[in-house]
């Protein structure tokens, strides 16, 4: 068997993740893991002792070996060699390779739950942080690339315990029994050649293992870089199909995928060095082991029962030894992991609670506002400018205006996707430089994010659904919700002759990312979903825009219907779907530049006296048409 055999695993490169900072040791990583399985101490202590109770029985079998070589001095035909040495021979080298397996065994049923329940505990705290943490970055991550660093952390969790409670600690165990044995038994030169050659192989195998890591490296860059080309093109199929760019995909993959194959190439070429070196050394430690051993029972010094158990040793040592390289990669690359995940468990997050932050209060309808708001996404790129309106409890607010004056921030603003700047100074007013937004006077910074979200329902412009049933897509909203609330809230959104008229109905799937509906029956799903939820606040982002004008006029009404009596934000591109609104604004680079009715806007022929303009005259050409 051969001591650098290894399989390159689908695993990145061993760099931080995207902002994350510097690598952090491997002690570090290591300290990071334990309080997981202390949880689990006393299954650790079991495991521990069993690991030496199966190294005991396993170090036995050469001692025995020995006796029993050195006791065959039975003459030919003497009773006893029949009964005595087989019979002792059979049970006892039976007995002991039945406790070295029944301890191993021990050791692993009772310290599985404890891997098993530390890599639970961990995935799921990087999922529930992932959760946490803004959209800014949601945005700027590779999901290909960032699934599989959670999936090889919890994979080099279970890795990493197993290599070090089941192969570095036995190994260790073995190796000093070994060494007392024979500095005890035999002279002191028999432990140092064995320490020597252990010595040596160690420092080869990890000089030689750091330098080769950066084939490996290299590989697991071309891999990630691989996986994530064709995840992406994957989710975008049917933009591949629209611009007929097949093969220009297929010549991305292959380049990700020809790095892949040079850098494998180096990877095993370097790892025949070192598999030779590792054979080199292992060969001449144990030839100049056994020519001690035999030179000693030439001399009279030792017997053949020495000779047979320092063999017997140097092959159980030379199993463990063979794989230390293998191990020794495993461990580093398990860390590396392991790390990566930790990265992402510690990326702070831009938008969390304040400490000591209480639930939003809401007690029936609640007014919004934001007061002297700016905001930047970049900090070269302004978005708002101090932004002020009022959302009064009940009523319903539009907001219109070209594309990128900063409409949908608004919604993103009031959901706590992002906060507005928080400068340690005052403006001259009194007021935060980046304003506030308020919920029933409360600002959102200072109470809990989930309570805010609660509160508010959103039907968005981009309606991403999951990839499930219509039904569990609907019931999104409010998941303890039953067939007959589901259904209420689909004929209120209009969808529910479409889901019934299906094959099999509300169990119908909808998709990866709801790509088996149109446009506009995914967004009746989000409607419906929205108004299910029923919260006290609503935001309409562009909610009918991909929706005919009949289906638009029908569900219009069911908005207003639904807005009757809630504090309601309408986010619109269509003019002709916020004439009912109580107070429309109108929004150019990210500024307010006319507020009123409909009536009173139009009746100051301003900005948005023009763009109704505008649209009437679209809307009659396609009527003509």
């Amino acid at each position: 068997m051969r001591g650098g055999g290894e399989q390159i695993s689908h695993r990145g490169a061993e760099e931080p993740t995207k902002g994350g900072g510097k690598p952090k040791s491997d002690w570090s990583t290591l300290a990071r893991l334990f309080p997981y399985l202390w949880e689990y101490k006393w299954r650790v202590g079991a495991a521990f002792l069993f690991v030496i109770g199966a190294k005991v029985a396993n170090v036995g079998v050469p001692v025995l070996l020995k006796t029993l070589v050195d006791s065959m001095t039975i003459k030919p035909g003497d009773p006893a060699a029949v009964l005595v040495v087989p019979a002792g021979l059979l049970l006892a080298y039976g007995g002991l390779r039945l406790l070295t397996s029944f301890f191993t065994e021990l050791r692993e049923l009772v310290f599985s739950k404890a891997t098993q329940g530390a890599s639970r505990q961990i995935a799921l705290q990087t999922f529930e942080h992932l959760h946490a943490l803004s959209l800014r970055f949601h945005l700027e991550r590779q999901t290909g690339g960032m699934t599989r660093d959670i999936e090889r952390g919890v994979r080099g969790i279970e890795s990493l315990i197993s290599y070090t409670l089941y192969s570095i600690l036995p190994t260790l165990v073995e190796v000093s029994m070994v060494l007392i044995i024979l500095a005890v038994k035999f002279d002191p030169w028999f432990a140092w050649i064995t320490l020597a050659a252990l010595g040596v192989y160690i420092v080869f195998t990890v000089t030689v293992t750091e330098w080769r890591s950066q084939f490996r490296r290299l590989a697991n860059e071309s891999d990630s870089a691989a996986h994530s080309k064709a995840i992406d093109s994957l989710l975008n199929y049917e933009t591949v199909k629209y611009f007929n760019n097949e093969n220009f995909e297929a010549r991305r993959y292959d380049e990700s995928l020809q790095k892949l194959r040079s850098a494998r190439l180096k990877s095993q070429s370097t790892l025949s060095l070192l598999n030779t070196g590792q054979q080199i050394i292992i060969a001449v430690g144990l030839i100049a082991m056994l020519w001690r051993a035999t030179q000693g029972v030439v001399d009279g010094k030792l017997t053949l029962g020495d000779l047979v158990m320092v063999n017997a040793f140097m092959i159980q040592l030379y199993i463990p030894l063979n794989f230390l390289g293998v191990i020794y990669r495993e461990i580093k690359q398990n860390l590396t992991d392991l790390e990566k995940m930790f990265t992402l468990m510690d990326r702070e997050r831009e938008v969390a609670d304040a400490p000591g932050a209480q639930d939003l209060r809401t007690h029936g309808p609640v007014d919004v506002r934001f007061e002297h708001v700016d905001f930047a996404y970049e900090p070269a790129r302004p978005i708002l400018h101090d932004l002020s309106f009022e959302i009064p409890a009940g009523k319903t607010v539009a907001v219109v205006g070209p594309s990128g004056s900063g409409k949908s921030t608004l919604a993103r603003l009031l959901y706590r996707f992002y906060d507005v700047d928080r400068p340690a100074g005052f403006g001259s007013d009194g007021m935060q430089a980046g304003g506030r937004i308020l919920i029933a006077g409360q600002d959102i910074r200072s109470v809990t994010q989930g309570s805010v979200r609660r509160s508010i329902g959103i039907v968005p412009q981009d309606t991403v659904l999951f990839n499930d049933t219509i039904a569990y897509n609907i019931r999104y909203g409010q998941p303890q919700a039953s067939d007959a609330q589901v259904e209420q809230a689909s004929r209120a959104a209009h969808i529910h002759d479409f889901i019934v008229s299906s094959p099999k109905g509300y169990q119908t799937m909808v998709g990866e990312r709801g790509l088996k509906l149109s446009g506009g029956e995914k967004q009746r799903v989000a409607i419906a979903r929205t108004l299910l939820k029923d919260p006290p606040i609503l935001i309409f982002d562009e909610a009918t825009s991909a929706l005919d004008s009949h289906n638009e006029r029908a569900i219009q009404a069911e908005i207003q219907n639904a807005a009757r009596g809630k504090t309601t934000l309408v986010i619109a591109h269509r003019l002709s779907t916020v004439v009912e609104a109580h107070q429309i604004l109108v929004m150019e680079h990210g500024r307010i530049i006319e507020r009123g009715t409909h009536i009173q806007l139009l009746a100051a022929r301003g900005r948005y006296a023009d763009m109704w303009a505008l649209q009437q005259n679209a809307e009659r050409s396609q009527d003509k048409l």
